[in-house]
């Protein structure tokens, strides 16, 4: 007999007609996209309570250290002084890209000065001494970070040899090959209008390159936003509103283009370095890879959990491997960088403070150091704030071992951060 019109068939798997009918539940923060500015202010005050303070502290600190010493000095903001900001954090950031992926994991890498020094050593040694083709030398100094940090994460890896003391072992390893390759002098000078010369010695001048570079960063922001958005309402899923889309993309355009009149417009302004659009680049590709990719997402899973990883049929030892390599070859791009600022490679390229900066700049810029947590744009963040501190304090007069210490305390503060973060977000049921 056919149900009458007040009757509903019960569902073939034998659920309640009334649980089939009703609609999926969905995570109330999911719908504050849905509510405009004011749903995501409430969302904001949510964050902060529950410890979710992502980039906030390093934005509030830079712009703290920005006031501070334009009020000391008022060539802090100038066009050399930004040029110069850029240049010296090209190195050093890519290294600190590297390190960002390590940190992902969950492990530490203290084998980047040496291997940056090691490829300095290999490109010098390859391009100078033998007269090979500077971009083949080039070429080659990289893909041997690569082999170097290949050989770490096997050993990480494979043997089970934790990933502190396979690198620090490789610290010094590397350290006395890097020794060893510069010879009795210990140094080989950069040669003029070589490639690695260009590196940190290059300026775009043309203003059109400055402009340019800004309109492509700005449109490119603007079209990932909008295919995000698109993306997700295709899935049924709220998405960002088009004004939270145009304010996001308003304060990406404002400072794009003012660092591109600062480098460009005043008197003596050098135009756009070389450095910064290579670092700039460098950070794009890796941020593309971490975000859109099936392999960005298996770092962050081996980061959060490496055994269930492995039960969701992830190969963590491959991902290890590849991690460390990464690792490698952008530690050996980055010593290029150094070699370029220092005139030459020399036995010592990679050492001081080389380590020190690389690791803070990423924990400065809010990557966690218990794995599973940040950005690579947390690179740029990082080296940023240490960059802005040391122009500053140059510009001031004050001596190398201030420098140190007020690094040293930012790096401290950025850990407390991190630690204090992670236990309010257990505390508010959230890992």
């Amino acid at each position: 007999m056919d149900p009458t019109p007040d009757e509903t068939p019960a569902p073939a798997d034998g659920t309640d007609a009334d649980t089939a009918a009703a609609p999926a539940a969905v995570d109330p923060r999911l719908l504050v996209r849905e509510q405009g500015f004011a749903g995501y202010l409430t969302d904001f005050k949510r964050r902060v309570r529950g410890g979710e303070l992502g980039s906030l502290p390093v934005v509030i600190g830079l712009i703290v250290i920005a006031i501070v010493f334009q009020l000391k000095n008022s060539s802090f903001l100038s066009a050399d002084s930004i040029a110069n900001i850029g240049v010296y954090t090209s190195g050093l950031g890519i290294m600190a890209v590297g390190i960002v992926f390590v940190l992902l994991l969950g492990e530490i890498d203290l084998s980047v000065g040496s291997v940056a020094g090691v490829g300095a050593a290999v490109w010098a040694v390859l391009s100078v001494t033998h007269g090979l083709n500077d971009y083949l030398s080039v070429l080659i100094a990289v893909a041997a970070g690569a082999a170097i940090g290949a050989l770490h994460g096997f050993f990480f890896a494979k043997i089970g040899v934790p990933a502190f003391v396979v690198t620090l072992a490789g610290f010094l390893g590397w350290s006395g090959l890097q020794i060893w390759m510069m010879g009795q002098e210990g140094s080989i000078n950069t040669p003029s209008g070589s490639l690695v010369e260009n590196l940190t010695g290059y300026y775009f001048e043309d203003k059109a390159a400055g402009y340019g570079l800004a309109v492509v960063a700005v449109l490119a922001y603007a079209a990932s936003l909008l295919l995000d958005a698109k993306r997700r309402r295709s899935a049924a899923l709220p998405a960002r509103p088009l004004s939270e889309i145009l304010l996001r993309t308003g304060v990406v355009a404002l400072l794009a283009f003012a660092v591109a009149y600062v480098l460009n417009e005043p008197a003596g302004a050098r135009g756009l370095p070389l450095a910064l659009v290579l670092f700039l680049a460098v950070l794009v590709i890796a941020d593309f890879v971490v975000r859109r990719t099936t392999y960005g997402r298996q770092i962050f899973a081996v980061g959060g959990n490496a055994e269930a990883a492995r039960r969701a049929g992830i190969n963590v030892n491959k991902i290890r491997i590849s991690v460390f390599a990464l690792s490698g070859m952008l530690a050996a791009f980055g010593g290029l960088f150094i070699a370029s600022l220092s005139g030459g490679a020399t036995k010592n390229l990679g050492s001081g403070n080389t380590l020190m900066n690389v690791i803070a700049a990423a924990v400065i810029g809010g990557t966690s150091l218990f794995g599973g947590r940040g950005k690579i744009w947390s690179a740029l963040l990082g080296m940023l704030v240490i960059q802005s501190i040391q122009q500053g304090l140059n510009l001031l007069g004050m001596a190398s071992e201030i420098q140190y210490m007020i690094t040293g305390a930012v790096l401290l503060a950025a850990v407390v951060i991190d630690s204090v973060s992670r236990r309010t977000q257990k505390t508010a049921g959230r890992t």
